[in-house]
Order: C-alpha cells, then sequence, then structure tokens
C-alpha cells in the first residue's frame, strides 16, 4: 500500500521519520517534531501507520509550508533579488556561488563542467 502525503509517495519500507524527509521541505529535525506533536513513535515503518495515524501526519504537515508552495517562495524571492539587481540577484542569473565562495579553483557543481580554452597553455 503506497502511503500518499502532500502529493508525494512514500516509500513503505522506511521508519516514519525518514519517509517524511522525501517531502519538500521536510527535513529530518522537521519531520521528527511533526511525529512528536502527532504522538507517533518515529521508529515506525511508514506502512505500518493506520489511516486515523496518517491524517494525523497529513495535518500537522498543513501547518508548515511544503512541496508547490515552498518552490514558489523561494523561486519568487530569487526573481525579486534579480528584479532589484542586488549581488545575490547578479550571482544567480551568472549561475556562479551566491553566498562568498572560492570561484577560482572550485564551485564546478555551480559553474558546471569546464570549458578548455585554446592557446592558454604554453
Amino acid at each position: 500500500m503506497a502511503v500518499r502525503i502532500a502529493g508525494v509517495v512514500l516509500p513503505s519500507g522506511k521508519h516514519a521519520d525518514i519517509a517524511l524527509t522525501y517531502i519538500y521541505g521536510i527535513g529530518r529535525t522537521t519531520a521528527q517534531a511533526v511525529l512528536q506533536t502527532t504522538k507517533i513513535e518515529p521508529t515506525r515503518k511508514i506502512d505500518e501507520l493506520s489511516e486515523t495515524e496518517l491524517d494525523l501526519i497529513r495535518d500537522e504537515i498543513k501547518n508548515h509550508m511544503v512541496e508547490g508552495d515552498l518552490r514558489r517562495f523561494v523561486s519568487g524571492n530569487i526573481k525579486r533579488l534579480q528584479e532589484i539587481r542586488c549581488y545575490r540577484g547578479i550571482r544567480h542569473q551568472k549561475r556562479l556561488p551566491v553566498r562568498g565562495q572560492s570561484t577560482k579553483t572550485n564551485a564546478r557543481t555551480r559553474k558546471g563542467k569546464s570549458v578548455a580554452i585554446a592557446g592558454k597553455k604554453k
């Protein structure tokens, strides 16, 4: 039986606190807090939970900004930074690191695969 919470199908064989982290916007700490307020043991498997317990979890997650709402909120913040042309917004537009990291040698995750420059090495 597949458990669906906030539009995400949770993996059935995992513990409840780990399975909840598959929802965008819920990490380990938030997942444990949700389970603590609903008085559900975090070590129980997600497919062992009853429908009433799942409803309690769904109601508690409605208090948090998750999935589509959170993605829209984050992208709106980035668009705002780009529109006001602040330093962070320009870094987002150029696809460079935003938080002050060095770009001379590292930053491959953000910049992408390195491109060779013809005639540079002599």
